[in-house]
C-alpha cells in the first residue's frame, strides 16, 4: 500500500502544474512580480513599523501617491532581466494581471489605497500541489491575491488545489496601540495582538515535511497555529526565534540552500537557541552586506541591509545573487554553490529581492523528510 501511496504522488506531481516541497529542487515554473499600478503603501502603523528609518520617512509623506518613473524605470529594467535570465535557465515565467493599486477600496473601520504586487512570495504559499492565500496584515494589501486568479484559475482547473485563509477583518484590536520599536537590549515585542489570525506567507520556508516560522510584526501566533492545524499531522511547523527590532520575513534571517544546508543571518540568529531539528545541519553565516552607497538607494528602499541574504535557489548548486554584493557571492561559491548574478538592487523600493520577488510554483522533487 505505502509503494502504491508513494507511486501516485509521484503521478499526480507529473500532472498537476503545481509542485514545489521546498526551496531547492529543480526549478520548473515560477510567478514573478510586476511593478505596473504600483502604488506607495498607505499609512498605518503596522507599515511604518516595518520600514527602514528615512523610507518610512518618506513613505508616510507620499503614501497613496503612484510611485515616481525614477523609481519604476530602473526596477522594470531589472526585473526585465531577471525574467530573461530565468527563462534563459529554462524556467517557465507567469506575471499577474497589471492592476491600479491607486483605486481606494475598503472594509468594515477602514479603508486604504493598494500597494503592488511585486512580492508575491507574501501573499501566496505553496506546500505541494496547495497554493494558500494568506490573511495578510497590511491593509492596503488584503485584495492583492485578485491580480494573481487568472493563473490560480488555470492551475486549478489543472488539479491544483487552492485554499485561502480566513480575511482578517483588521481592525485596531489586531493591533497593540503602545507598541514601539524595542531598544537595543529590550526585549523583543510585536506590533500584533492575537486577536485573528495573520500571517505572510514569506515567514515561513519549507523543507519537505518541516516547515519553518518566524512569529513577526505580519504573522502572530494565531497564524502559525491557523496553518499548523490546516497542514494537519503530515507536517511539522517549527517556531525559530529571531532577534530582529522589527521582524518581517525569514528569508533575510534564516534560509536553507540546500538539504543539511543553512543560510544564518548572525544579527538577527543565535545558532545556540535553534530548533534542535537544525542543529544537525551545516551552517553558512551570512558575511557582512557590501554597503550601499547611494543616498537614493538607501532613502527609496523599503528593506534593510541583509536583503544580501534574499537569493534564489534554481537548483541545490545554482543561485541567483546581486553581483553588488560580492561578500555573499565569494562566500556562497567557498560552499560549493555556483552564483549567478543579476543586478536587482532597485526593486528593494517595492518589498524585496529575488526570493521575494518571486513564488516558485513547480520545483521537480517529490515530498520528503529531511531529519
Amino acid at each position: 500500500m505505502r509503494m502504491d501511496a508513494a507511486a501516485n504522488a509521484v503521478a499526480a506531481s507529473a500532472t498537476c502544474p503545481v509542485n514545489s516541497h521546498n526551496e531547492w529542487d529543480p526549478l520548473e515554473e515560477i510567478i514573478v512580480g510586476r511593478l505596473e499600478g504600483a502604488t506607495i503603501p498607505s499609512s498605518h502603523p503596522v507599515v511604518t513599523c516595518n520600514i527602514p528609518g528615512l523610507a518610512a520617512r518618506a513613505q508616510s509623506l507620499v503614501a497613496g501617491f503612484r510611485y515616481p518613473a525614477f523609481m519604476i524605470e530602473p526596477a522594470q529594467r531589472e526585473l526585465d532581466g531577471f525574467i530573461a535570465l530565468l527563462q534563459s535557465l529554462g524556467v517557465t515565467v507567469r506575471r499577474p494581471d497589471p492592476v491600479d493599486y491607486r483605486r481606494k477600496f475598503g472594509a468594515p473601520g477602514w479603508t486604504s489605497h493598494g500597494f503592488c504586487n511585486s512580492c508575491p512570495r507574501d501573499s501566496m504559499l505553496v506546500i505541494g500541489d496547495e497554493i494558500i492565500e494568506t490573511p495578510m496584515a497590511w491593509p492596503c494589501r488584503y485584495f492583492e491575491t485578485h491580480s494573481y486568479r487568472t493563473i490560480l484559475k488555470e492551475y486549478f482547473q489543472k488539479g491544483a488545489r487552492w485554499t485561502s485563509a480566513p480575511k482578517p477583518q483588521l481592525t485596531d484590536e489586531l493591533f497593540d496601540p503602545d507598541f514601539r520599536l524595542p531598544e537595543k537590549g529590550e526585549p523583543i515585542s510585536y506590533i500584533l495582538t492575537e486577536f485573528e489570525p495573520v500571517f505572510d506567507a514569506a515567514d515561513f520556508f519549507r523543507c519537505g515535511r518541516d516547515i519553518f516560522v518566524t512569529r513577526s510584526n505580519v504573522t502572530n501566533l494565531m497564524g502559525i497555529a491557523w496553518l499548523r492545524r490546516h497542514l494537519g499531522e503530515g507536517y511539522r511547523v517549527h517556531e525559530i526565534e529571531s532577534r530582529c527590532p522589527n521582524p518581517m520575513h525569514i528569508d533575510t534571517t534564516i534560509l536553507p540552500l540546500g538539504p543539511g544546508k543553512l543560510l544564518v543571518n548572525p544579527e538577527y540568529i543565535d545558532v545556540a537557541r535553534l530548533p534542535p531539528i537544525l542543529k544537525t545541519w551545516d551552517i553558512l553565516i551570512a558575511p557582512e552586506p557590501d554597503p550601499i552607497d547611494s543616498r537614493l538607494l538607501k532613502v527609496t528602499s523599503m528593506c534593510g541591509k541583509w536583503l544580501s541574504m534574499n537569493i534564489l535557489m534554481i537548483d541545490e548548486t545554482r543561485v541567483i545573487v546581486d553581483p553588488h554584493h560580492k561578500r555573499m557571492m565569494a562566500a556562497l561559491k567557498a560552499w560549493g554553490l555556483e552564483p549567478i548574478p543579476c543586478e536587482f538592487l532597485h526593486y528593494a523600493a517595492f518589498g524585496g529581492a529575488f526570493h521575494c520577488a518571486t513564488l516558485d510554483i513547480r520545483r521537480r522533487g517529490t515530498l520528503q523528510s529531511y531529519f
